[in-house]
């Protein structure tokens, strides 16, 4: 499924020409220039183009596609022929999009699977070749660090501790955000964190998605949880912080919000934002282990696509519940991309002020 999401407010005008200031909003910017964030991940391709804004951005397009890069690389340490060629047509579709819009500023990253494939490396170079892209592998750190940013600003303001967590397709980012922002950007405020070579597709293949039973449920809760471990002996200290509460990013914990507001479509603007007592996380958990396959592939927050995906990362979102108790959990539809596209602004100096002559 591609989604092209029409214009939205998000975190932050742009444009071509020299630089200037904006004498009524304070932006430096050149108000015609775009910028552009593309995340390839184990199983979704995702775009996003935005222009700055006074206290964000706007998006101007977007453009997301499950592609699966990562099927079967846990088994083969490789990625298949059939996944490159599915993201290799998403990433064709990217391309078209950058190159219609005219966008002058981007930064095109791939993560786990990449990563971790023995090919990995060669089907960069043929991205390269195919469409003209140049994707860049992120370390782990950088993966982190960038969800955060993107995120961040759903953090209560009262919480002197949160933990911030991302589950994806390969790999499970979960970070401890220390203190209120009080001016420091996201990255100053990381007290520890943790990258985990687990997440939807790679937990899903391991066990099976189509039919999961509680007692299968419970062992690939058990599974998550010895894989968080050292990152729970860390950051223990954050749940007795005034505050506390979790936040999560992910089509997982997005889905799960869905599913509690009865959306009959998914709708980002009603999701990113949302509030979950944990009671309430509990009972959409505990219908999504009740349906079988096809109901989950009816659902329209689920859908087929991810109809074989969800009850692992519920599992990964489970064991993070239990490690971290927390009677509120607050649901972003926003990430890497967001953080991608605030890091470039923040360095070209988008909202850099006049200093007082």
């Amino acid at each position: 499924m591609d989604i092209d999401d029409g214009p939205l407010d998000g975190g932050p005008k742009s444009s071509g020409g020299g630089a200037s200031r904006d004498p009524a909003t304070g932006l430096h910017a050149r108000q015609h220039d775009l910028y552009a964030a593309l995340d390839l991940g184990t199983n979704n391709c995702r775009l996003l183009i935005a222009q700055p804004a006074q206290h964000g951005f706007r998006v101007v397009d977007a453009f997301s596609r499950i592609v699966r890069l990562g099927e079967g690389l846990s088994a083969h340490g490789k990625l298949s022929e059939a996944a490159m060629e599915r993201a290799l047509d998403a990433l064709a579709a990217c391309s078209a999009k950058l190159k219609l819009r005219g966008v002058t500023r981007s930064r095109l990253v791939t993560t786990e699977a990449c990563r971790a494939a023995s090919n990995g490396r060669e089907f960069i170079t043929r991205v390269a070749t195919q469409t003209g892209l140049a994707l860049e592998v992120v370390d782990q750190r950088t993966e982190a660090m960038l969800a955060v940013t993107g995120c961040a600003a759903l953090a209560s303001p009262e919480a002197d501790a949160v933990i911030v967590f991302d589950i994806g397709g390969g790999s499970t980012e979960i970070v401890w955000l220390g203190g209120r922002s009080s001016g420091r950007s996201p990255a100053e405020r990381i007290q520890t964190w943790e990258s985990i070579p687990m997440g939807v597709v790679s937990l899903a293949e391991r066990h099976g998605g189509h039919d999961v039973s509680p007692e299968l449920f419970e062992v690939m809760v058990a599974e998550a949880m010895a894989a968080l471990a050292k990152f729970h002996q860390r950051a223990r200290p954050a749940m007795s912080r005034r505050g506390f509460h979790l936040l999560g990013t992910s089509g997982t914990v997005t889905t799960v919000a869905g599913l509690h507001l009865k959306l009959e479509r998914y709708d980002r603007r009603k999701v990113d934002g949302v509030w979950m007592r944990t009671e309430e996380v509990s009972a959409v958990m505990a219908d999504m282990l009740a349906m079988d396959y096809e109901a989950r592939s009816a659902n329209p927050c689920i859908g087929k696509e991810r109809a074989d995906l969800v009850l692992a990362g519920c599992a990964i979102f489970e064991a993070i519940r239990r490690l971290f108790p927390s009677p509120m959990v607050r649901i972003a539809d926003r990430g890497l991309r967001e953080g991608i596209l605030l890091k470039m602004m923040f360095e070209d100096g988008v909202w850099r002020r006049k200093r007082a002559s």
